[in-house]
């Protein structure tokens, strides 16, 4: 049985650890967190959006998001808003990686800590950047559409390419990675155009212009995802719905159908809603004083019908959030 004075002891240090708890947990509540992002009209960008309130939530943190609307000038006042807010901290998803240098540029001189969550940035100055893994992903991707070209005896075709900007970091890693895979196998590339608005028009009117030039074009793959049905009619006006096969990067909930069917060969999902986990978690490791790696690399899930079932419950909460709705 413990003495008077022992049960006494015990209890203060009780109550100072009870009392620890909630001046942590307020002190969280007191730090005000900003995601400026580079569309947020875009799913990608919609579910990571989601991922950082989800963490943020939990963690006891606010955060408000600033959509640039994929312009350059948005995103400065967007930026300037946040810092005049006196904001504790910032997530980034850039337009592209030379806007970043100034953002991070103006976050440094304010002395507030920035992660960076994709798209990437042409200097370093950050406190960390969660990247996904853009080469392997592209590259797993493209040995994928290799072997259905091949499957098909269409491996002495060409393969259009309609890619985000290749100003962007994530961009170039990909086009590199995808690239490599197919020229593994021997298989040729027709002409890349890349995004700036990300419209249906625009991704119609590329790949129309893809399957006009090149009357060996076997498939086309669209480095992004929400446009993807602007390719699908572009394939299907010109009567090529049998000719000419279709691969995407990112993922849209009715992409497991539409790989399960085979309308879609395939696609290299990012992990958003991870990826927007990560970059808070991130910020509160900063703010406890902890060490927080400079470089942190997420995977990109390559699925195709063979892989699809076993990788469900993954695209199900990283790739696609559903977690936040549930």
């Amino acid at each position: 049985m413990k003495t008077g004075k022992s049960a006494y002891q015990a209890a203060v240090v009780f109550v100072l650890f009870v009392a620890s708890l909630f001046i942590g947990q307020a002190h969280a509540e007191s730090r005000q967190l900003a995601y400026l992002v580079s569309d947020k009209r875009i799913p990608f960008w919609d579910i990571m959006a989601r991922g950082i309130q989800a963490q943020a939530g939990e963690l006891g943190y606010s955060v408000k998001v600033f959509s640039a609307d994929n312009r350059a000038k948005t995103e400065l006042q967007n930026t300037a808003t946040v810092l005049k807010q006196e904001v504790d901290g910032i997530i980034l998803s850039p337009t592209n990686s030379s806007a970043a240098v100034t953002i991070l540029k103006l976050a440094g001189q304010a002395e507030v800590p920035v992660v960076v969550a994709d798209i990437g940035a042409d200097t370093d100055n950050y406190l960390s950047y969660i990247q996904s893994d853009n080469y392997q992903g592209a590259f797993d991707l493209g040995r994928i559409l290799a072997k259905r070209l091949k499957n098909k005896g269409w491996q002495q075709g060409r393969v259009g390419i309609v890619a985000i900007p290749q100003s962007r970091d994530n961009g170039k890693a990909r086009t590199r990675g995808f690239l490599d895979a197919l020229a593994e196998h021997r298989i040729k590339v027709a002409d890349i155009h890349q995004q700036s608005d990300f419209s249906y028009r625009e991704t119609y009117d590329y790949t129309s212009g893809l399957i006009a030039r090149h009357p060996d074009l076997r498939a086309v793959w669209l480095q992004g995802s929400n446009r993807y049905q602007a390719a699908l009619d572009a394939i299907n006006d010109a009567g090529k719905s049998d000719e000419i096969l279709l691969i995407c990067f990112d993922a849209e909930p009715e992409f497991i159908e539409m790989i399960e069917t085979g309308a879609l060969v395939g696609a290299g999902m990012q992990q958003p809603f991870l990826m927007g986990r990560l970059a808070v978690r991130s910020l509160d490791r900063h703010f406890q004083g902890e060490t927080v790696d400079p470089q942190q690399q997420v995977g990109v899930l390559a699925v195709s019908n063979r892989n699809l079932n076993t990788l469900l419950p993954i695209i199900q909460r990283n790739v696609l959030g559903q977690e936040a709705a549930e």
